[in-house]
């Protein structure tokens, strides 16, 4: 019986520790996305409509990255200021 109980301690352990880890996971892609989305949104108000290239090198970069370019935006006033930022900090 001992076994068995530390078994099932085990598993409901493990199955906590899963759930855990996919709502933080899922927390963070959701403030990726949200990030993600006000950038190009910001972007589009700023620039205009941007290529799918540039578009998918914004879809790559982390939060932080999201973060620092929602900034670094508001001094932009063409599209080669993107392109130099993007290719200052995120490869081509």
């Amino acid at each position: 019986q001992g076994i068995e109980q530390g078994i099932e301690q085990g598993i409901e352990q493990g199955i906590e520790q899963g759930i855990e880890q996919g709502v933080k996971q899922g927390v963070k892609l959701g403030k990726q996305n949200e990030a993600r989305s006000l950038v190009l949104r910001m972007l589009g108000k700023r620039l205009g409509s941007l290529e799918g290239e540039t578009e998918a090198r914004i879809a790559d970069l982390s939060v932080e990255q999201l973060e620092e370019l929602a900034e670094a935006l508001l001094e932009f006033s063409a599209r080669s200021d993107l392109a130099a930022w993007l290719d200052a900090r995120v490869a081509p």
